[in-house]
């Protein structure tokens, strides 16, 4: 029997595993199908911003467990790609080898922490464990001694993940002031070495989103970046001292650092080149999905790091090492057309459509999709195998 491995418990990770079964079930081909994560469960991470974070997961087991794929908890540490096999490290401190026929990587990414003076006082969502944490900062804030900033936070990074958290903030931040009768101590501050708002969203969605910021009186510091930090406030490259007993980094995503262990090509970012299948250029055997990958979109565009393509990369995988092992015809990775769903607190969402980002939808509309995108659409269905290979070969988000 073949081998399949799949590195990775993220959304492109399941769905190359959910893939690889369906693909060889409808081929009436026998495959066994390994998934290696060192968590138990698939962290929802396009919502760990949101509050009650700890929430954001479903258990790998439920999911995968019922179609027949086997899980290894463990975290990889090795990747020898001449001789096919993974060395990991188990839950107990065990070495373990897995020997593979074709491997998927889909580890997902990583935020890059800064290093200034106090960055360990510095919160972060990347990770679930740092959103729980977060979390619990916000909760015990109405605690700490009465300060200028005590409900006060500055976010740094004015990108996708940034403008969420923030606009998020404004209303969790004062959920919990206003039940201390201090609602008018509540102030939210964006911080990016850009000259204007949200760079990689283009112009297009910049007047609504500038507009949202000035409704909820979020306040910018644009063209500058943090200097040092401490648990009560920050300092700016321009020497502005902020009182904030909140600082969150949202700034910098790199793949995950496996991708060195590939003698692949990579980008910028540490993403895979890989081709129409998902295949790693030039490194046999090896496939890679999610934001592990850089993948052609459309004509003249890449893949993004997102849930986005994530899914749809994790489905064609699945397909494709299967194809490879079974002499199947494999499929091109074709994305649905691209489009952004940005949540925007209290002030609804804004949807845009193509990589020029015009705007679609605004407001309650758009936080209506928002809603169902985190709630329903990105989850994949527990306890049900038939649901879950139904949806693994329907290869469109739409």
């Amino acid at each position: 029997m073949k081998d399949i491995l799949v590195i990775g418990g993220g959304f492109a990770g399941v769905w190359s595993a959910a893939g690889a079964v369906r693909a060889a079930r409808e081929a009436g081909g026998e495959v066994r199908v390994t998934l290696v994560s060192g968590g138990d469960d698939m962290v929802v991470r396009p919502r760990l911003y949101e509050e009650d974070p700890e929430s954001m997961r479903v258990s790998l087991d439920r999911v995968l467990g019922p179609i027949g794929v086997r899980r290894v908890a463990a975290t990889v540490s090795e990747i020898d790609t001449e001789a096919h096999t993974v060395r990991a490290v188990g839950r107990t401190g065990e070495e373990l080898d897995l020997a593979y026929d074709k491997l998927v990587l889909a580890a997902g990414s990583r935020l890059v922490r800064p290093s200034f003076p106090g960055a360990q006082d510095v919160f972060d969502i990347d990770t679930l464990p740092a959103a729980a944490a977060f979390d619990h900062h916000l909760r015990r804030l109405p605690q700490r001694v009465s300060s200028p900033g005590r409900y006060t936070a500055v976010v740094v990074g004015a990108g996708f993940t940034g403008l969420e958290i923030a606009t998020a903030l404004c209303e969790r931040l004062r959920a919990i002031a206003d039940a201390q009768g201090a609602g008018e101590e509540v102030r939210v501050v964006m911080v990016d070495r850009a000259d204007v708002i949200g760079p990689e969203l283009g112009p297009g969605p910049r007047p609504h989103i500038d507009g949202t910021l000035d409704e909820l009186k979020i306040e910018r510091r644009l063209g500058r970046t943090v200097a040092s930090a401490t648990s009560e406030d920050v300092t700016l490259s321009d020497g502005e001292v902020i009182p904030a007993a909140t600082i969150v980094w949202t700034a910098g995503m790199v793949a995950s650092p496996l991708t060195a262990q590939i003698p692949g090509e990579r980008d910028r970012l540490g993403r895979l080149s890989v081709d129409a299948y998902l295949r790693v250029t030039g490194v046999p055997d090896v496939y890679a999905a999610g934001d592990t990958a850089v993948a052609a979109a459309e004509e003249g565009h890449d893949t993004t790091q997102s849930c986005q393509h994530a899914l749809p990369m994790g489905k064609f995988a699945g397909h494709n090492v299967v194809a490879d092992l079974l002499g199947t015809d494999p499929l091109p990775f074709t994305p649905d057309p691209y489009s952004t769903c940005l949540d925007l607190g209290p002030a609804g969402a804004l949807v845009t459509q193509g990589w020029d980002r015009t705007v679609q939808m605004t407001g309650e509309d758009a936080k209506a999709l928002k809603r169902d995108i985190n709630v329903l659409w990105i989850y994949p269905p527990v306890d049900d195998p038939e649901q879950l290979l139904a949806q693994a070969g329907r290869f469109s988000n739409l």
